[in-house]
Parts: C-alpha cells; structure tokens; sequence
C-alpha cells in the first residue's frame, strides 16, 4: 500500500518534539525530515549516531518512522572547487547520520544557479551527484535530487539529462514545482519512472503553494499513475513556511494537510 508521509518542514515554526508530535497528531506514521530549524548538518556531521540516537528516541515516543531525509547543499555544483569539495565532504560524513535514522533515501538540491549562469551550474552539477551515488554504492540508501526553483535542474528535460548521466540515480519528485511553471500533469508524468520519493502540496500557476480550493493538481490522478507503475516509495504531504518565494501563499497548514492526506487516503488502493 502506497505510504502516506508529512514534512516536517509544515511546522518549522515550533520545536522539533512539536513538528514531530503535530505530525503524529494529525494520524501519520511516516515523516520526513530536512535541513533547517530541526536539523543543524554541522551538528549531526559532527557527531552523526549521537544526532540520530536523538532523533530516533522522539520518533519512536510518537510512533513515527522516516521516509525521506532532505540535505539541503546548494553549492555542490559552486564554481569554486574547494566549495564544492566541502559539501560533498559534508555528504559524506553525513551518510552514518542518515543510516543510523534508518531512512530509506537521502534528497538532495543538484544546487542553486550560480553566477556564471544556468549552462555551467548544471554541467557542474552532474559529477558532483555522481559523487554522491558513488559514496553511497556500497550503501542501502538511495540518493534523490529534487528538481525545484533556483536551482539547476527546474525542468523535465534537464532532469532527464541528468538521470541519464549519473547511473543509479533517481528523482525526489515535487509536483509543485512543475506546476507553478505552468506545466500539466500530461508533461510531468514521464518523470515517474525515475522517481523515488513523491512531494505534494496544492499549488497552480505562479503560486508554489496556495489552498485546497484555488490549487490545480489532481492529487486522485497522481496516485492512480502511481499505483499503476507499482510504485513504492512515500508519497509526502509537503506544505511550507517560505511565504513569497515564487508566490507561496500563507495557508492554514495543519488544515491544508488534512485535506491532502484525506484525498490520497480515498484515492489509494486499500489492501
């Protein structure tokens, strides 16, 4: 049956043990975790078991379990090599951390467009995320890249670009930021077969994230081409706290996860 996770970036606003329980509260049992006010990466870099022991011991009170963890390094692809070789050496030590969380892929950005243009930030970025799948070969732990705004990657045919380059690499698909492009469905479907974590919150047009009512994405239909793939990953409810940023609006987010998650529950398959 098709998991049905929440971001705990909904709830960036309070505590992790807060995001945590609000997550188990509104009836999930799976969770996603990222980079930002619950998660310091120097920190857990640092010290990665101790971190995830942490982690774990609040997961376990609240009955919850990872599906995907978000390590947010956009300057993977940086023109200055000696950047790029400190994130990926983050990645890196950061691999026992994610283990240890017992989380079955790690989503990572392919980096933000840097200075010198759009061309030479995704041509840098395609060995930088080979890096990563070969750090993790000997892993059981896969390796994602969400293609999302800013970033090198924002359209299907780059991504495809960079699936096809980098062997044993898959896709952290956020349908919103396709459809705030203006894309439709029909155009962003064919990503399913190198997708390995979904993302889905309500948004149309211009807006990256708005409500329920004014959103255009056919949640029933994504999960009806899931489940005719056999897909088997999560399928994580995704709403933010980035008010602005290519026109997300600032929604009841508890209210707006609730409706999400009870539009994929109706849609799925039961067993």
């Amino acid at each position: 049956m098709l998991k049905i996770a929440c971001h705990a970036w909904g709830f960036n606003n309070l505590p992790l043990r807060d995001a945590v329980a609000t997550v188990a509260r509104l009836g999930f049992r799976y969770i996603d975790l990222g980079t930002g006010p619950h998660l310091d990466l120097a920190i857990a870099a640092q010290k990665p078991l101790e971190a995830a022991d942490r982690i774990n011991l609040l997961l376990s009170e609240f009955d919850l379990a990872v599906t995907d963890l978000y390590l947010m390094m956009p300057y993977i692809n940086a023109p200055d090599a000696e950047r790029r070789e400190r994130q990926l050496k983050l990645f890196e030590s950061l691999i026992p951390f994610a283990e240890a969380l017992n989380t079955p892929g790690i989503t990572v950005s392919p980096g933000i467009v840097h200075s010198d243009g759009p061309e030479h930030s995704l041509a840098r970025a395609i060995p930088a995320l080979q890096r990563m799948i070969d750090l993790t070969e000997d892993r059981d732990l896969r390796v994602s890249f969400e293609l999302h705004m800013d970033s090198s990657i924002t359209l299907p045919e780059q991504a495809h670009t960079v699936l096809m380059a980098v062997p044993g690499l898959s896709l952290t698909l956020d349908i919103a930021h396709l459809v705030v492009q203006g894309l439709h469905w029909g155009s962003i479907a064919d990503l399913l077969e190198y997708t390995a974590h979904v993302q889905v919150r309500q948004a149309s047009k211009g807006h990256l994230q708005t409500t329920f009512e004014n959103g255009t994405i056919n949640l029933a239909e994504i999960v009806e081409d899931l489940e005719a793939i056999d897909y088997h990953g999560a399928i994580s409810v995704e709403y933010m706290t980035t008010i602005g940023w290519h026109g997300t609006q600032k929604v009841d987010i508890p209210r707006e996860i609730v409706k999400t998650r009870d539009i994929i529950l109706m849609a799925r398959t039961p067993v």
